[in-house]
């Protein structure tokens, strides 16, 4: 069983308005998936430096950062950021450029976790639905363009406030969503925005992690899915 997260942490910025880097890490610790994507994990000003510092992820948690490569202060690629647990293998990781009307991007990295070798996208998709449609073809190209096919789950904030349309439509025809729950507004959530997608496994279980410290970390609870690759 592989357990998969995904979790908008609002630049470490909880509904108190304190940035609070360990706080996140306190709810991840809560959840304890194998791999976690994360979106708004850097800040948005200035060098767009990374909210969880690396030396904390290391030294205060059973995860490491997967690099993408990129030089500079940030986390991932574009606010983007994957945790997987340490003693996984990281086989191939790379960053998307998306077609956006501003700054967006998504991640994808091939990871070994236990036995099991799968293909793990995060995203954080535009505001506006004609530009979510793009990036979701880009994201999917990407995908048909990789090598080798893997188990695959793709993750984060797609903004998408319809049921099935816009950008779910056009993933939704080879990566049906799972029914996690809506996961916006933390403080009382009715929107879906944030969602995990797969092909290749079966669902064990899934849900929205509704913690009292989730309520207070993020504007967004994390969701979470339990795997088993087919």
């Amino acid at each position: 069983m592989i357990k998969v997260v995904s979790y908008n942490m609002h630049k470490g910025i909880g509904l108190d308005r304190r940035r609070d880097p360990r706080r996140i890490l306190d709810v991840l610790r809560e959840i304890d998936g194998d791999v976690i994507a994360l979106q708004e994990a850097d800040r948005r000003f200035g060098t767009k430096a990374q909210v969880i510092p690396h030396a904390l992820i290391e030294d205060h948690s059973p995860w490491h950062a997967v690099s993408f490569g990129h030089d500079g202060a940030s986390m991932g690629w574009h606010g983007n950021a994957m945790l997987v647990r340490k003693g996984s293998e990281i086989r191939a990781a790379t960053s998307l450029h998306l077609p956006a009307l501003e700054p967006r991007g998504a991640i994808r990295a091939d990871v070994v976790v236990g036995h099991h070798a799968i293909r793990v996208l995060g995203m954080h998709l535009d505001l506006s639905g004609l530009w979510r449609r793009r990036q979701a073809r880009a994201i999917l190209a990407h995908i048909d363009a990789c090598p080798a096919p893997l188990p695959t789950v793709l993750m984060g904030d797609l903004n998408e406030w319809t049921a099935r349309g816009g950008c779910l439509h056009d993933f939704g025809r080879e990566y049906p969503s799972v029914p996690t729950g809506p996961s916006f507004h933390a403080r009382r959530p009715v929107g879906r925005l944030d969602r995990i997608m797969t092909r290749g496994f079966r669902v064990l279980g899934c849900g929205v992690h509704d913690s009292a410290l989730a309520r207070r970390a993020s504007d967004h609870l994390p969701i979470w899915a339990t795997l088993e690759p087919l």
